[in-house]
């Protein structure tokens, strides 16, 4: 039985760090990487969703993955999401994160055609013969990638000694059980939609994997201490809190990680805007996070301190 415990507690889904013409930058990368580092999450899941990578080129991803690890490879767990919509560049993102010593590699289906289970297994399982000697997780985002992680394949990916579990972000939280179940002590879950980090946990999942803990990383890390504890009063209002800040965020006239971005340039770090066709940040925009960059400092205020 592989021993786990590298990936339980709080992993933000690392945000893409471009410089004031848009370019990928290393120096922000690395100084965002290490802002999480001192803030005491996990780990860190590069290059996903959050991370824009469905716009961005192999080579920008390894850059960004070059600039994680040489600011805290080896001191944070690194979570490299190599997929591509395409089997040989996939496998190439994955030979360098295994070259670059990553804790593990993560893909999400092919997206656009919808291909049976045989060929989407059959794409993860060549994705991980190119990083032969690394941790494997499936990422399951029907929402966006349009295919399920159905029981029968995740039952046929099990197969493969690489693969240790999935990161589910799909909204029933249901699902986090019976991946659970199926899969057993020797498998992780992480729960992917922040929403409802919370019943995640309770329902199976032994880790979180999301999209604003980089705005509020106190906010989860308190949560999942006092899961830990059994305070699930104490845990539910944080969640709550969570909550209604994310809604907030949803509301800020612009795409959600844009938003983020402008609440990290008032807390003190500035990683860039987001990539067409993603919408930037607008004056509103910028009001509107203002608010929401309060709020994470009352719940702080409140639940943290």
């Amino acid at each position: 039985m592989k021993d786990l415990s590298k990936y339980q507690g709080i992993i933000p889904a690392f945000y893409a760090c471009y410089d004031d013409n848009g370019e990928v930058s290393a120096e922000r990368t690395a100084a965002f990487a290490n802002y999480l580092f001192e803030k005491g999450v996990k780990g860190l899941y590069v290059c996903g969703s959050s991370g824009e990578c469905i716009y961005q080129s192999k080579e920008e991803r390894k850059l960004i993955l070059e600039s994680v690890m040489s600011a805290v490879g080896g001191k944070m767990t690194i979570i490299a999401h190599v997929g591509c919509n395409n089997t040989r560049d996939s496998m190439e993102l994955a030979a360098h994160a295994e070259s670059l010593g990553v804790d593990a590699i993560a893909s999400i289906p092919p997206i656009y055609f919808h291909l049976p289970d045989s060929s989407i297994a059959k794409y993860w399982n060549d994705i991980s013969s190119a990083a032969p000697n690394t941790d494997f997780i499936i990422y399951n985002i029907p929402q966006l990638a349009g295919v399920s992680l159905t029981i029968p394949l995740f039952r046929e990916m099990r197969k493969n000694p690489n693969v240790i579990g999935v990161k589910n972000s799909s909204m029933p939280v249901q699902d986090i059980q019976m991946f659970k179940m199926e899969g057993g002590d020797d498998c992780i879950i992480f729960n992917g939609p922040d929403e409802q980090f919370v019943s995640g946990r309770l329902i199976g999942a032994g880790a979180g994997i999301g999209g604003t803990y980089g705005v509020m990383p106190e906010l989860f890390l308190k949560a999942d201490e006092v899961l830990k504890k059994g305070n699930m009063v104490e845990a539910c209002k944080i969640q709550h809190a969570i909550d209604k800040i994310i809604y907030a965020m949803c509301d800020c006239k612009c795409n959600m990680y844009a938003a983020a971005k402008q609440i990290l340039r008032e807390q003190g770090i500035n990683i860039g805007g987001v990539r067409a066709p993603l919408a930037d940040i607008t004056e509103e925009g910028i009001e509107l996070a203002h608010k929401v960059k309060v709020m994470i400092d009352e719940a702080i205020e409140k639940f943290v301190k």
